[in-house]
């Protein structure tokens, strides 16, 4: 097992190679189930109304954060304007507009006062947070994506960055906010926020399939572009629609 503190990492990130965001010197802890590397995911929207919630940051994300982080540090900017920078360019690049139209059906836009979810991801970015419930990308030990398994509780350090850094940022944005995770596994983890007293069920609106492109099915059929006679038995009808009709009712509460 390895585990190392954030030290220095300024420096790592101004010598990195984002094209290979998980090299041992960005390595955060390692044991034979998972891998936690270093990425600039440390930004906080404290002014936001809605933060849009993954499990972790994927490879993809983490190449995008490092090589925009760097930019800006070998320009002369601070570290913290890196992070805010390239946390903003990263956050769900490649599953933006499959997130935006289920949202805008939803009627979170209405809920928030714009035009269209798509706005978020651009004249009222000022109103949302984009985080992950584990705030720096973890992988399996083969190398894939952290997708739930092995499960997040079984791994005491997992455990801990849900204690740490997202109940740092739940305080940050404050009781109000409204938090709308992504996926199963970022729901659970949010769940266990309200179990250990950090996040308000009020706030938690859960029911949204992922919108990754491997989940096209489940999209499709939330949007109302499949019939649930052609739906393989992958998927469960009868739940999507209840969770659907509960994140509905959820958004357009008071």
């Amino acid at each position: 097992m390895k585990k190392t503190t954030l030290h220095n990492l300024s420096s790592e990130v101004r010598h990195c190679n984002p094209e290979s965001p998980f090299e041992s010197a960005l390595e955060l802890y390692r044991d034979s189930k998972v891998n936690v590397h270093y990425a600039p995911f440390e930004h906080i929207n404290r002014k936001a109304k809605i933060v849009l919630c993954g499990i972790t940051p994927g490879k993809t994300q983490a190449i995008e954060a490092l090589s925009i982080a760097k930019t800006h540090l070998i320009s002369g900017s601070s570290i913290e304007l890196a992070q805010e920078k390239a946390k903003a360019a990263a956050s769900f690049k490649g599953l933006r507009d499959r997130l935006v139209e289920m949202l805008d059906l939803v009627g979170l836009n209405m809920r928030l006062g714009i035009d269209s979810s798509a706005d978020l991801f651009g004249a009222k970015s000022d109103i949302v947070h984009y985080t992950s419930a584990l705030r720096y990308p973890v992988t399996r030990d083969n190398g894939d994506n952290y997708n739930g398994a092995p499960k997040l509780e079984s791994i005491d350090y997992l455990v801990s960055m849900l204690d740490t850094y997202l109940a740092e940022e739940i305080r940050a944005v404050g009781p109000d906010c409204l938090w709308l995770p992504l996926g199963k596994q970022a729901d659970e983890a949010l769940r266990y926020m309200v179990k250990t007293g950090h996040l308000k069920d009020a706030q938690l609106l859960s029911g949204l399939p992922h919108p990754s492109g491997s989940n096209q099915e489940r999209i499709k059929y939330f949007l109302g572009k499949k019939a649930k006679a052609e739906l393989s038995r992958k998927v469960n009808p009868d739940k999507m629609d209840a969770n659907k009709a509960a994140l509905i009712a959820k958004v357009r509460a008071a």
